[in-house]
């Protein structure tokens, strides 16, 4: 069974205590679903809505242990539509573990996404269309074999 992390975009550049919209998360996580069944799909927002009131001892460790995440699952899935220290951070744990890191950004200059990716896609809907042709899955069963 293979897990996958889904990283992406939360707080990015807002100055106060604000989420950017998180929709994101519940289609990516659906059409994983429906290609992946068998996987074990985490978002770090599902168990965690309301991290924003977290006092500084328990936010910190829930940020620590989800990047810690990112290093023992087999494939990160990181949104990125603007720039994001914490999924730069999920990303290169995963990148530095040897874990198969998929980016979802038009930042394709940006040296985060463009050398801690395995593979970016500009938008959701590309990363769709690659999930529909199996290109994704065989990212993933190319990417498992090496292990």
């Amino acid at each position: 069974m293979i897990q996958i992390f889904l990283a992406g975009i939360m707080q990015g550049s807002h100055l106060g205590e604000v989420l950017h919209n998180q929709d994101y998360r519940g289609r990516l996580r659906r059409i994983l679903e429906e290609k992946f069944p068998e996987a074990s799909i985490y978002d770090p927002l599902a168990d965690h809505g309301n991290s924003l009131e977290y006092d500084a001892q328990r936010g910190r460790e829930v940020f620590l242990r989800h990047n810690a995440m990112c290093a023992e699952v087999d494939v990160l899935i990181a949104f990125v539509p603007e720039a994001s220290m914490g999924t730069a951070i999920e990303m290169w744990q995963a990148h530095q573990h040897g874990r198969l890191v998929i980016t979802i950004s038009p930042l394709e200059h940006n040296w985060a996404v463009r050398f801690l990716s395995d593979q970016v896609y500009r938008d959701v809907e590309a990363f769709e269309a690659a999930l529909q042709n199996g290109q994704i899955a065989q990212l993933i069963d190319r990417h498992t074999a090496r292990e």
